[in-house]
């Protein structure tokens, strides 16, 4: 595995390194640096090795490529550590001036386990691509944090955005969107709340390749789309789901989008068309329409029904 050599302060335009990677196991492929083997990164303008704080920086159209993940960022600095011996390995005898180039810069001791983008990030793969001012990777945890003015996450199937943080946990196959996050699907359904958390599954219709695209066992190659789609949603905070003939409001819910069942708690509405239900507690249907509301104790379940709707929402039952 190669690593990161010895570099000046201050580098020619275009120079290229290519550093070694941790990996902690066989991981879903997707917007996640923690597959492969290497990460080979580039920039036009200088790069700067800090040797206290065990830093790379590189400035000016950088990139960082990782099997088929590329980050492009205005400013690329990558985190470093020693490499820990593999298990039942002596410890390693420490490094002369002649072994770390004279000046003990960036040896083959060291590895990569942090990534930093700022400034224009943009995240993609052949399937998925994200966007945002400022992103940081963990490597060991396989996660990436996104932060910036109109975040957004683009798969095949879905779009997902949020004001304020968009978080990505490749283990879980987990994407949280918090400030107005919002999923759209291609078919025309969404789901909105302040804080949304949206779970991916394998699509048993994607083939299961693992070429550059996910492990041997089928493991998604995007956090939303590629061989993966989405499972469910929890939403917290002015939840909405709408589809294209249903709305449902409510403080928090869940939905699965499999079967297009929603449970809603808080300050329920659901709407069809004109007609509207409201209670405290609702499981919905969004295919059908069909909405079983529940009242707060003491209370009456309120609704508005107009003549002739048609595919009105029709309360199924009361507890």
């Amino acid at each position: 595995m190669s690593t990161i050599g010895r570099l000046p302060a201050m580098a020619a335009p275009l120079l290229a390194v290519t550093v070694a990677v941790t990996t902690m196991g066989a991981r879903a492929q997707g917007i996640d640096l923690s597959h492969g083997e290497q990460v080979h990164i580039s920039s036009a303008g200088p790069q700067t090795y800090d040797h206290d704080a065990q830093t790379v920086t590189f400035v000016d159209r950088a990139r960082a490529v990782r099997g088929d993940v590329t980050i492009d960022a205005d400013q690329l600095i990558g985190f470093l550590r020693k490499k820990a011996p593999p298990p039942g390995a002596p410890p390693p005898k420490p490094a002369t001036a002649d072994q770390n180039g004279g000046n003990d810069t960036m040896g083959g001791s060291m590895e990569l386990y942090r990534m930093e983008a700022v400034g224009h990030v943009h995240i993609y793969t052949p399937t998925d691509q994200a966007w945002g001012d400022k992103a940081l990777y963990d490597i060991d945890q396989a996660t990436m944090v996104m932060t910036g003015k109109a975040l957004k996450l683009v798969t095949p199937q879905d779009v997902m955005t949020a004001r304020d943080v968009m978080e990505y946990h490749s283990d879980t196959r987990m994407s949280v969107g918090r400030g107005d996050a919002t999923v759209t699907t291609n078919d025309g359904k969404r789901v909105r709340a302040d804080v949304l958390v949206a779970f991916s599954k394998p699509d048993d219709a994607s083939p299961k390749a693992p070429a550059n695209g996910g492990d041997a066992n089928g493991a998604g190659n995007g956090p939303m789309g590629g061989n993966t789609k989405l499972d469910r949603a929890y939403g917290w905070g002015h939840v909405l789901l709408r589809t294209p003939n249903e709305t449902a409001t409510g403080d928090r819910g869940v939905y699965m989008f499999d079967t297009q069942m929603a449970r809603l708690i808080g300050h329920v509405h659901v709407t069809s068309g004109q007609n509207q239900n409201n209670g405290a507690s609702a499981i919905v249907n969004m295919k059908t329409g069909v909405a079983i509301m529940n009242p707060m104790p003491g209370q009456r379940i309120e609704g508005l029904v107009i003549p002739n709707e048609a595919n009105s929402s029709k309360p199924g039952g009361t507890k």
